[in-house]
């Protein structure tokens, strides 16, 4: 029988390939982003709880009502915004269906999408089925910055929709006030929609603020954001993400979910609705939590021919190992993952037309001794190739 394909260019994920293969050659898996220690055992305690008093059928397509009200709570406190839990907050699949379902209700075919690599992967396949066309504008290396200029020189008639992402994954930067000042102007005018993928957004370090969309209030009325309760309670099985929009979007964002996943595991929102009331604050512990992980990160490789500019958010922190070797970044993390025994991500994957560079990403959402593990392997395989390596007083960060 003849298969078409709807993607035919699209394998298996690198992350499920590293996590795989770091699993059977016993490597230390700092690749994919999960972290690898225990969820806040009440939040365990809640879910056992709601299955326990009967949360175990459908819930309603939107969503509990009583973790929609949790969640425009959860907003009003972290950003000071009135959000209608009832027409504007969508409980979703996790933030990848949220995504999903957001793109094929926004995207017809022939539109254009522009996305900004390095691009999360999920983005690209969505726009795909929904019969569109990614228009890729890089941010390059070493800042990833956005050049607004480009961006401008991209619009087009056909272009249907932008995709941004805050904090970024996998280049580990936030966007700024400015940023997002100008991608309203380059909007102002246009029928043009705005995918918001905020779910690192209590994940920012050094001072930072995370800004969202939700508080521009001219993007705000034509964007879908997308938040995680993965990231936010460090449970990415969880599979619990939401999307706020405008009424009218999310009017047509439901049409999609409910004939996409319809429904979310209804013990699962009656847990978190309860832990939010409890834990109104868990967001806020990860900015502590996470940049210790990265600062230990950093200093465990000090001293190492690896360059490591310091992650602004997100679970994820970039090596520079261009001092070490000037091989693409597929193979040395190939070397790293067979030699060292440690898994890494290339950068290289997240690009349609990757820049020269030498790049890998890390997740430091892990136990201490797993980075601790891996900085050692990195160490000693840095050794081993002969170079020599820099005394204290030339630790190779940059800011």
């Amino acid at each position: 029988m003849l298969i078409r394909s709807k993607l035919p260019h699209v394998g298996t994920t690198i992350f499920t390939v590293m996590s795989q293969r770091a699993a059977e050659l016993g490597a230390v898996n700092l690749g994919q982003g999960f972290p690898d220690y225990d969820i806040d055992p009440r939040l365990a305690d809640l879910v056992h709880d709601a299955m326990r008093q009967g949360y175990n059928q459908y819930a309603p397509m939107p969503g509990m009502p009583q973790l929609r009200e949790a969640i425009a709570a959860k907003l009003a406190r972290s950003y000071a915004l009135a959000v209608d839990p009832d027409l504007e907050v969508t409980v979703t699949l996790g933030a990848t269906e949220a995504i999903f379902s957001s793109v094929q209700a926004l995207v017809a075919a022939g539109d254009e999408v522009i996305v900004f690599d390095p691009a999360y992967d999920s983005y690209e396949p969505a726009v795909q089925l929904a019969g569109g066309v990614c228009v890729h504008v890089p941010l390059q290396p070493p800042h990833f910055r956005y050049d607004w200029e480009r961006v401008r020189a991209a619009l087009t008639d056909r272009t249907r929709l932008v995709i941004i992402n805050s904090p970024h994954n996998p280049a580990c930067t936030c966007i700024t006030a400015q940023d997002l000042a100008a991608l309203a102007e380059l909007l102002r005018g246009r029928d043009i929609c705005l995918i918001a993928d905020e779910v690192y957004e209590h994940i920012v370090f050094d001072g930072r603020t995370h800004h969202t969309v939700l508080a521009h209030p001219e993007l705000r009325e034509r964007s879908v954001v997308v938040f995680s309760f993965g990231k936010t309670l460090q449970a990415t099985g969880v599979r619990v993400g939401y999307a706020v929009a405008p009424r009218a979007m999310t009017a047509e964002l439901r049409k999609v979910h409910q004939f996409n996943t319809f429904t979310i595991a209804t013990a699962l929102q009656v847990a978190i609705a309860r832990y939010l009331g409890e834990r109104p604050d868990c967001g806020t512990a990860l900015r502590a939590l996470l940049g210790a992980k990265r600062d230990r990160l950093i200093a465990a490789l000090a001293g190492s021919d690896l360059l490591l500019p310091r992650a602004e958010g997100s679970f994820f922190q970039l090596i520079d190992y261009g001092a070490m070797s000037d091989v693409p970044d597929v193979q040395f993390a190939e070397q790293l993952l067979t030699r060292a025994k440690v898994a890494t991500i290339p950068l290289s994957v997240f690009y349609q037309q990757p820049p020269p560079m030498t790049l890998l990403r890390l997740c430091f959402a892990k136990r201490d001794e797993t980075l601790d593990d891996g900085a050692a392997r990195l160490q000693a395989y840095a050794r081993q190739r002969g170079g020599a390596a820099p005394g204290p007083a030339a630790v190779r960060t940059a800011s």
